[in-house]
């Protein structure tokens, strides 16, 4: 059984606080994150889902940055040069949660489209992908939540997954993509070790849900999956669940926040995916003479 991890590895969730002030934001960012690697020896890291703004539609268009072509201005797009001047000095690979991003670019829009999008950084402060939100959160749980995304942005249309040249693979995506199995098993099928998921679940999804999808992923594709959410702020339109967790690929819950600001720090072994993966051998027993192989789809990045 060839290794999808290549070695261990310490794999750092940053659940930040954030506020009205994109500068303090990315400053509290760059302190976690150089704690994470410094501290703990993390050599990966997360951030949350918008953790440069508040999380509100409202918010989106005056947070919103240009992030192509790459590099973009540094005046006009100061969250891409913070996350890859961080991701090299902290020397990490850094999966920069999720930022407004305003795009320009599209010859087919007469106007500037708005995407929820995550970088991803190397430890030399290179942009190794960007992932837009494919999925919107647009949703009405009554007497719980109501709350529409496509009121402000556009969906992405891309799987991603990253190449870590000194771990392996991992794929990308961003909160409500996590209720879309699909875009976990392709990823996985194509050799991913860990499924990140930066999310901002609320209080009425996230005790329901939260941790459920988090171990389904997990169990269903036998890998590694990361949540990290933004701590909550009880004042704050939009409130936060928190609990940002890592999962083994058993569905064992190896590390697992609170409520506030923390960073959850846990060791990622080749063998715990290898030895999941002979015990219950389910990649050798689907069955794609009775259903197809969704992971011969898919568009990547």
């Amino acid at each position: 059984m060839s290794k999808l991890l290549k070695q261990p590895v310490k794999l750092a969730l940053v659940q930040l606080a954030t506020g009205a002030s994109k500068a303090a934001n990315l400053a509290s960012a760059r302190t976690k994150v150089l704690e994470a690697a410094q501290k703990h020896g993390a050599r990966i890291v997360v951030l949350p889902e918008c953790f440069n703004s508040p999380y509100g539609t409202k918010y989106f268009p005056s947070y919103a940055e240009p992030l192509r072509p790459v590099p973009p201005p540094q005046d006009t797009a100061p969250s891409w040069h913070a996350l890859s001047e961080i991701a090299k000095e902290a020397n990490v690979y850094l999966i920069g949660g999720s930022i407004p991003e305003r795009d320009t670019t599209d010859p087919s829009s007469d106007k500037p489209k708005l995407y929820n999008t995550s970088l991803i950084f190397s430890p030399s402060g290179e942009q190794l992908a960007a992932h837009r939100k494919v999925h919107l959160f647009d949703i009405d749980i009554p007497g719980g939540i109501t709350f529409r995304e496509s009121d402000a942005l556009s969906p992405g249309n891309k799987i991603t997954l990253v190449d870590l040249p000194d771990y392996g693979t991992i794929a990308v995506a961003i909160c409500y993509d996590v209720r879309f199995p699909e875009l976990a098993t392709i990823a996985a099928r194509r050799g991913a070790f860990l499924l990140v998921y930066p999310g901002a679940f609320n209080t009425t999804t996230g005790p329901l849900h939260w941790e459920l999808l988090g171990r389904a992923r997990a169990v269903d594709n036998q890998v590694y999956v990361a949540l990290c959410s933004p701590a909550r702020d009880e004042d704050a339109e939009y409130r936060a669940w928190g609990h940002s967790m890592v999962l083994d690929p058993q569905a064992v819950v190896l590390g697992q926040a609170g409520v506030g600001e923390e960073t959850v720090v846990v060791e990622l072994r080749p063998e715990r995916i290898e030895e999941v993966r002979r015990g219950i051998p389910v990649s050798q027993q689907r069955r794609f003479d009775v259903y197809p192989d969704v992971a011969q789809g898919g568009k990547l990045e």
